[in-house]
């Protein structure tokens, strides 16, 4: 099997912060974590769960604004005044959870964690992943990664999500932008859905990604990333017709490990240098 000359990187996307809003990149510098900056801070609750859209589906309505060196972010969203943070590097350590899944994050003060605890009416802290995070991810490929939910990258594909919309249309619903999978490479020019699924290593750009494991959708999927509202029950209820995965759930995109850090631009061309025969899950 191999690649059409027209798969393409249509956009990317960077999540600066887990759950609140992506920004859009034309280039993107992919780091052993991921994109650089990639889910690097995370909103905390008073046990160090983090908070999701899950639960906050306002939170999409919280736009990052970070510089490129990382040092100041600014969080702002409709209501609020916005709130300007200093990143510390160095501050207390706490211990957080991501899926049950035990890591640290930096504290990043008291100010943003007011505004933070009175958007939400939660006790709530914003942390950032350490300089020397050592968190390792699992899958066909391993790697390491932020505070993303699993893996360093996420892939979707236009060509899936036609065929996805096309079940939802023809189940009388309205058919669901790309951002509700909030991937972080979105491709064009595979003539067949869910191509991205029997990728196991590809090169884009001067970065190089190996397959992980297929990604299991949740509710965030069903809120619409604009307005911050709940819009369900599609897609899930198109996907779990046609969709399911050996674990139960229904999966849309597919999660990567960066093997060889480098540079992606819109337009670059998908290289794959290895397929598999099947998908796995």
């Amino acid at each position: 099997m191999s690649a059409t000359p027209t798969a393409r990187v249509s956009s990317l996307a960077v999540y600066p912060v887990k759950g609140c809003a992506g920004l859009p990149l034309g280039t993107a510098e992919f780091t052993s974590a991921g994109i650089t900056h990639d889910r690097s801070f995370m909103v905390v609750d008073d046990s160090g769960d983090f908070r999701s859209q899950r639960r906050d589906p306002h939170m999409a309505r919280i736009v990052p604004d970070l510089t490129p060196d990382g040092s100041r972010l600014v969080l702002s969203t409709e209501g609020f005044s916005p709130v300007k943070v200093d990143v510390d590097p160095e501050g207390p350590r706490l211990d957080v959870t991501v899926h049950n899944n035990p890591l640290v994050g930096v504290d990043q003060g008291d100010e943003v964690a007011g505004w933070l605890t009175e958007l939400f009416g939660r006790a709530s802290r914003l942390v950032r992943v350490p300089d020397d995070n050592r968190r390792v991810t699992t899958g066909v490929t391993p790697g390491t990664a932020g505070f993303a939910d699993g893996h360093a990258a996420v892939i979707g594909s236009m060509t899936s999500l036609d065929q996805l919309n096309e079940r939802i249309v023809a189940d009388g619903g309205r058919p669901v932008p790309m951002a509700r999978f909030r991937p972080n490479v979105i491709v064009t020019g595979w003539p067949e859905p869910h191509t991205e699924d029997l990728i196991r290593r590809v090169r884009i750009g001067t970065a190089e990604l190996g397959y992980a494991k297929m990604c299991t959708r949740c509710t965030v999927t069903t809120i619409d990333q604009e307005t911050g509202e709940k819009r369900g029950p599609q897609p899930l209820r198109a996907l779990a017709a046609y969709r399911r995965v050996a674990d139960g759930g229904v999966a849309f995109c597919t999660k990567f490990a960066v093997t060889g850090p480098g540079t992606v631009s819109v337009g670059d061309a998908l290289d794959v240098t290895e397929w598999a025969e099947s998908p796995e899950a």
